[in-house]
């Protein structure tokens, strides 16, 4: 039967069977999380470089873009909450020991989708994380990865390589985010693809998936038009706790190396 070798925590190859595609959602994030647990194993035990640069994390606080100024719902506007979640994230990060990236430097820096996947891409991320607000009927976080290729612009992708590894990612940060937020804070939308949002449906995948080298994950973090989730997202311990459930879904997918032991003296 015919493998599909998925390539995570930067390169290491992990085998998954196609069969795994019939199981449950919540089956399938299993295999997929005991694989990114052994590949994290097998890494430890390789020789650490004394002096490995640590994984570039790029951040993507959605909006504004060609897309307007984003949503809003009971008074929070979602350009607002992504800013708040983006700054606490990379301060967390940064204090980590990731090297981390802003695809804008203000609230409301007007960055086309494009620019801000070529961000990543230059930059040779590890993981892009592009953190949005939804509206409409449900509520809680959903993560989106590309599922398949979609054209925007005059460019077909995004490949299957960032495909498969979008994918891990997506599952390793849905897990940590139910274990920091589910039950008791926000519910579990679990993991989707890129072709079930309204402009992936249209394109394929969503244009920062498209033009994206590098693994890319969107966290629809709340639905603003939910009340309870509108109070979460805007308040200052719910932006914290959800930066810090991603952090820690981020530690999960692209662990920061130990530094190699120092030699000793005989």
């Amino acid at each position: 039967m015919r493998q599909i070798f998925v390539s995570v925590l930067r390169g290491l190859p992990i085998e998954l069977n196609p069969m795994t595609s019939l199981f449950s959602g919540a089956l399938r994030r299993s295999l997929i999380l005991a694989a990114l647990s052994g590949a994290a194993a097998q890494s430890a035990q390789r020789p650490a470089r004394e002096h490995a640069a640590p994984p570039v994390i790029v951040i993507d606080p959605g909006h504004p873009s060609e897309n307007g100024v984003g949503a809003s719902g009971h008074g929070v506007a979602e350009v607002h909450a992504a800013w708040e979640v983006a700054v606490r994230l990379r301060d967390s990060l940064v204090a980590a020991g990731y090297d981390v990236r802003m695809t804008k430097s203000a609230e409301r820096q007007v960055v086309r989708n494009v620019e801000r996947a070529r961000i990543a891409n230059r930059a040779g991320a590890a993981l892009m994380i592009r953190l949005h607000c939804d509206v409409g009927s449900g509520t809680g976080f959903t993560l989106y990865y590309p599922d398949r290729r979609g054209t925007a612009e005059g460019r077909t992708g995004p490949s299957a390589a960032v495909m498969a590894r979008s994918r891990v990612a997506a599952y390793a940060l849905d897990s940590a985010m139910a274990t920091r937020l589910s039950p008791g804070h926000l519910r579990d939308g679990g993991v989707l693809g890129d072709s079930r949002t309204f402009v992936g449906g249209r394109q394929g995948a969503l244009t920062g998936s498209i033009f994206s080298e590098v693994p890319v994950v969107t966290v629809e973090m709340a639905v603003l038009t939910d009340a309870h989730d509108a109070r979460f997202i805007a308040s200052a311990a719910g932006q914290a706790r959800m930066a810090g459930a991603i952090a820690a879904g981020v530690r999960r997918f692209a662990p920061i190396a130990p530094p190699a032991p120092r030699p000793t003296r005989n």
